[in-house]
């Protein structure tokens, strides 16, 4: 998250940037998001597991690519909303917090942790959604919802199941990004340092190294909550007490390690960090280049 140094950058374009560059980064990187999601609850219903790459052929050999483009609506509508809060509110309250002490490590972590918590809680119906679309087409075909669009499924879950549909499993999903926005943006400033002392000052390859960097770090860190989100969001009530196996964070963590082994916690590990590498590597070159296009057309 560069900022210009001639002069600041105006809050109004900082959230359009951020917002933009999401976008921009999840349309490349959501076929990645969509294996993710289906390789980890796959796991839950007790048929082998496969290798990522064998999971992907098979899915794209059965369904086709453009299956892989579920729930892209919905993906783009989250980032709407997540990005352009996340990393706007991260550089307001950065920038807030440094009239008052130093922009440091422990600057970043505390604005980072806010940042993504409240950006979380904003996006959860668009997550939760996400999450519904990406999976439906892979379930039986007397269990799918069969969710016409964006608009068909937030209304259907709104219908069938309640607003409070959209929150089950926040806690996890608040979680996991405050923890993204604390992990993530203190390392990838650190490892953009670190990378340039070693040489790496190409600002393309320095982006690279420094994003891929940290998004294996936080990806490592935030993929049990990740798994409890998709498991507590999708699951359904029991046919016959009406009960929800998945309640809480703890509770869902806890029955996942104990029942099906701590890696399952891990489940889907390699397209959940292609795309959050490869969003954060695609969106900070997007908002760079969007910020330098900025400065040029206003200088």
């Amino acid at each position: 998250m560069a900022q210009n140094k001639q002069r600041p950058l105006p809050t109004s374009v900082s959230f359009a940037t951020a917002g933009l560059g999401g976008l921009m980064g999840w349309v490349a990187i959501h076929p990645c998001n969509t294996l993710g999601i289906r390789m980890n609850l796959a796991t839950s219903s007790g048929t082998s597991k496969p290798s990522f790459l064998k999971f992907s052929a098979d899915i794209i050999k059965e369904k086709g690519f453009i299956s892989l483009y579920d729930g892209l609506s919905a993906g783009l509508l989250r980032q709407l909303f997540y990005a352009t809060s996340r990393f706007g509110l991260f550089e307001v309250f950065r920038d807030q917090l440094a009239k008052y002490r130093e922009t440091d490590i422990l600057s970043r972590f505390i604005c980072g942790v806010s940042s993504g918590g409240i950006a979380a809680l904003i996006s959860c119906p668009a997550e939760v959604t996400l999450v519904r679309m990406s999976n439906d087409s892979s379930l039986p075909a007397d269990k799918r919802r069969n969710y016409k669009g964006v608009v068909d499924a937030f209304q259907r879950i709104m219908k069938e199941e309640g607003a409070a549909a959209f929150f089950r499993g926040s806690g996890p999903f608040v979680n996991r990004a405050m923890l993204v926005g604390a992990v993530q943006v203190g390392t990838y400033d650190q490892f953009r340092q670190t990378f340039k002392s070693w040489g790496v000052t190409h600002d393309f390859l320095n982006v690279f190294y420094a994003s891929m960097t940290s998004g294996l770090i936080y990806s490592v860190i935030t993929m049990p909550l990740e798994t409890s989100k998709n498991r507590m969001a999708f699951q359904r009530p029991d046919p016959v007490t009406g009960e929800r196996l998945y309640k809480g964070l703890i509770q869902t963590i806890t029955h996942i390690a104990k029942n099906e082994g701590v890696l399952q916690l891990w489940a889907g590990f390699p397209p959940y960090y292609l795309r959050c590498g490869g969003h954060t590597v695609m969106m900070f070159l997007a908002v760079e280049w969007l910020r330098k296009l900025y400065f040029e057309k206003y200088p």
